[in-house]
């Protein structure tokens, strides 16, 4: 009998745990989204596509960020000075961040960030096997950085260079601790330790990525310290209508992008929320500092350019006058886009201006005098141009195309997977291609950056191998230009330019477009696209 009650007693306390458990459990905010692109690595020397950048600047933290208005503002660093010649970057540091707790610290428990721990991280990244961001770092004198006592970090670079605050709010220039780092070695990609509002937990590649509050965290709002959200989880659906099923099913919190959104579902045609959706989901747009085109290899030198039509620049004015913008942001995105009629630098950077910069609108009468001046009167005589395309850009492709025939210009549509596209343009194997470029930091140089000679792929960035004496001057009078007036006077020449000579196919400048459940608050959106979760709050709902 005795025992009995003993077994009794000890079920109830065991049922009593477990329901208690499973209350504290129910009662866990975690944000949840899914990732259709593939996370390579969560070191932030490895930040270079979204999906990275995403999951490093939760775990990471830099000297200084940016906010929603892209306005620069402390982080790590609680204030900076800048030499009035341009050259000393000078870093104050506040003096109560640590790092995540981790084992290879002294009784495992997150030691204070130092100065001296910048010199490290930034150094790492001056080697180009460990990161793409050593050219990013150009402009730093040898042995530029410097940390003269614990709270004070120095860079001092080459020349003036009036994009580098920019530059350093870059998710690359995280600061990450030289002890654990070189215990891991290039297994530091899997075994993050940052300064972050979330910490690391568990990652299995291509299925499942868990991040856990910080308790720690250094910054607060309103007396509150940050994280609200207990914790942070990523799964990795690929297929696109798998992924917005379970969003609509409640079970992610949020999907990102006009490629992750099944459009014709949740939305009108005019790019508003559908009526039956409008009480369960909220939707953010805003511009987005990214812009789609078409690029042509414009290198004489090389013989698939000699033997192309492309090579003159009538044609490719033509091709630009010959795409109706508007017609294809309205009817293949519902108005989420702007048409890209003014230049290549987009709307939401201060030298934007379609009064000043004059690029190409739809003008059926322009298209048939240039191919009559190029030799091909009506497109007679001209040879089938070939286009390279992604997959998911296919039905881009196809109104090109479209439009296009309509003046005898017939484009070849040539689908490819996105890697294999990528390496192939790089290389210069493609005379014709479609490209975007997003911001990696708010500054206009960043997309003439793609223009200037000494970028020329495969080293740098310029994949249509465009060459202009009087460009690449205005370039380099930009770069150390202070003046901000006359430095945006030097971007919109050399936007003007780069549209005079056509190396690209504007094709609309795109939109943070975002769908989030309602019970999500404090989930803002920016024009660079950058995901912070530190002030997002989740209001759990009644079962």
């Amino acid at each position: 009998m005795r025992i009995a009650l003993l077994y009794l007693i000890f079920t109830l306390i065991i049922v009593s745990c477990s329901s208690t458990d499973q209350k504290k459990e129910d009662t866990r905010t975690v944000f949840k989204y899914n990732e259709m692109e593939i996370v390579t690595s969560l070191d932030p020397a490895a930040s270079s596509s979204f999906g990275n950048i995403w999951v490093v600047g939760q775990l990471y933290n830099g000297l200084i960020q940016l906010n929603d208005s892209l306005t620069i503002t402390p982080s790590i660093a609680n204030k900076w000075q800048i030499s009035s010649d341009g050259l000393k970057y000078t870093f104050n540091l506040n003096n109560d961040v640590y790092f995540h707790d981790n084992k290879y610290f002294k009784n495992e428990k997150g030691r204070k960030v130092i100065a001296s721990d910048f010199v490290y991280s930034f150094n790492r990244l001056l080697d180009p096997k460990i990161s793409s961001a050593s050219s990013l770092l150009s402009h730093v004198k040898e042995n530029g950085f410097s940390a003269p006592n614990d709270s004070t970090f120095i860079i001092v670079l080459q020349k003036p260079f009036t994009p580098f605050l920019g530059i350093l709010t870059m998710k690359y220039f995280s600061v990450v601790p030289k002890e654990v780092v070189e215990y891991y070695g290039e297994d530091f990609r899997r075994h993050p330790v940052g300064t972050g509002p979330f910490k690391f937990k568990i990652w299995e590649e291509g299925s499942k990525l868990v991040l856990l509050k910080n308790d720690h965290y250094f910054e607060y709002e309103n007396k509150f310290r940050l994280p609200y959200l207990d914790a942070v989880a990523i799964t990795f659906i690929k297929d696109k209508e798998t992924s917005f099923l379970n969003f609509l099913k409640g079970e992610l919190d949020m999907v990102s992008g006009v490629e992750a959104i099944n459009v014709d579902e949740v939305l009108t045609a005019d790019g508003e929320l559908n009526e039956q959706y409008k009480n369960k989901l909220k939707m953010q747009t805003q511009p987005f500092l990214k812009t789609d085109y078409l690029g042509f290899l414009v290198d004489d030198d090389l013989a698939i350019v000699k033997n192309s039509p492309t090579k003159l620049k009538a044609i490719r004015q033509a091709i630009n006058y010959g795409i109706d913008r508007k017609k294809m942001v309205k009817y293949l995105r519902k108005n989420l886009g702007i048409p890209a009629t003014a230049g290549f630098i987009p709307p939401g950077l201060p030298s934007f201006d379609s009064t000043k910069v004059k690029g190409y609108d739809y003008d059926p009468t322009k298209v048939k005098k240039l191919l009559a001046i190029a030799g091909f009167p009506e497109g007679k005589g001209l040879d089938d141009i070939s286009l390279a395309t992604a997959e998911q850009y296919v039905e881009f492709a196809e109104y090109i195309q479209s439009q296009l025939a309509n003046f005898g210009i017939k484009i070849k549509i040539d689908v490819q997977k996105n890697s294999v596209l990528a390496a192939a343009v790089a290389n210069s194997k493609i005379n014709f291609f479609r490209k975007s470029w997003f911001a990696d930091y708010p500054d206009e140089e960043n997309f003439l950056a793609l223009y200037y000679s000494k970028n020329w792929s495969p080293k740098g960035f310029n994949y249509t191998h465009y060459k202009n004496e009087q460009f690449d001057a205005l370039y380099e009078k930009s770069q150390i230009e202070l003046n901000e007036s006359k430095r945006h006077t030097y971007y919109q020449q050399m936007d003007q330019l780069l549209m005079d000579d056509a190396p690209v196919v504007p094709l609309y400048y795109d939109q943070v477009v975002r769908l989030v459940q309602n019970n999500i608050i404090g989930l803002t959106s920016n024009p660079m696209n950058m995901l912070s979760l530190k002030k997002v709050k989740k209001i759990l709902k009644a079962n």
